[in-house]
């Protein structure tokens, strides 16, 4: 098993960054869409409500490492319309250093429709993510630890490669990037990461394109962990099974990102050297309060509020 060398200092998160358009259709799609006439399809929904968010998980989890009182180092590229997006980083403290401009594209896009059954007809358009390869690990100065998060698929293959040659402990976090890779490819990053972190249906993926059970994973890393949405997470580390209990929102909101607040709470954890308990008892916390509020990037709380809803929530003091 690996062992984790990490010191209180930068976190470099590469991964993508991106524009959310989310629109809100008030009808159901099944009412304008005839199975058979789907093979010449042609339809348009009138959207009345419309939003714009600033997400791509590099962001969110820079977003969220930031909210609980550490800088992460976003590695990214963007488009020539990444201007409002910066100027919101820079409002909250979010450091700029190794974001590239690739002046012939637009930043990632996402446009998301939703009708009445919160059924979702979405189109993205990678843009500039697909220069994700040019960044280098080598280019940041100071790095504690690292995290390969979905990006383009030549970039995250280069990063987790260079994280690897630099002896930067570094977590996979393939994320929707998963059915990009096959089983060699996975294989691979599993084998140069220090911690690996999915959802419960992408380590389903995981398992069944490397061939490899979770002891099998937990012992090639520092430790394997797993999310099960309202059934909580599993840290499998050092031969136990750590599992980590739900928090309760006070009300679900949006889960858009509640992944990468997640993962933003294991990077702090990791970065101060926490035991995986109060890791994840940390990571689960954050995601829960990102569940509340509609957007990737819209909530937030001061270290007391947060420090107060952890004693609350898991009856000790954080």
């Amino acid at each position: 098993m690996k062992s984790p060398l990490v010191n209180p200092g930068k976190a470099l998160i590469c991964g993508s960054m991106a524009f959310d358009t989310i629109m809100v259709f008030d009808d159901r799609f099944k009412n304008h869409l005839l199975p058979d006439k789907l093979h010449m399809l042609n339809v348009s929904f009138l959207t009345l409500q419309m939003r714009r968010e600033f997400g791509g998980c590099a962001g969110n989890i820079a977003y969220n490492l930031k909210l609980l009182g550490d800088p992460g180092y976003v590695m990214a590229t963007v488009g020539h319309d990444f201007g409002t997006y910066a100027d919101w980083m820079d409002r909250h403290g979010v450091p700029r250093d190794y974001l590239r401009s690739i002046d012939t594209e637009h930043t990632g896009q996402a446009f998301i429709t939703t009708d009445l059954d919160n059924n979702q007809i979405t189109a993205f358009h990678p843009g500039a993510m697909g220069h994700s390869h040019l960044n280098s690990v080598a280019d940041a100065t100071g790095v504690a630890l690292g995290i390969v998060s979905p990006d383009g698929r030549d970039g995250m293959i280069a990063h987790a490669a260079q994280f690897a040659a630099a002896g930067i402990p570094f977590i996979f976090d393939p994320g929707q990037g998963l059915p990009m890779f096959g089983g060699d490819d996975l294989r691979a990053f599993i084998e140069q990461a220090t911690w690996v972190t999915v959802n419960d249906y992408e380590w389903s993926l995981m398992a069944e394109r490397t061939g490899w059970s979770e002891a099998d994973i937990a012992s090639r890393v520092a430790a394997l962990v797993v999310t099960r949405g309202a059934e909580g997470s599993t840290i499998y580390t050092d031969g136990q099974r750590i599992d980590i209990p739900p928090v309760v929102a006070t009300q679900v909101v949006d889960p858009t990102g509640c992944g990468d607040a997640y993962r933003a709470g294991l990077i702090h954890g990791l970065l101060h050297g926490l035991p995986w308990e109060t890791t994840g008892r940390i990571a689960s916390l954050i995601g829960a309060i990102k569940i509340e509020s509609r957007g990737t990037q819209n909530h937030s709380f001061t270290l007391q509020q947060f420090k107060d809803r952890y004693q609350a929530s898991f009856g000790v003091a954080l």
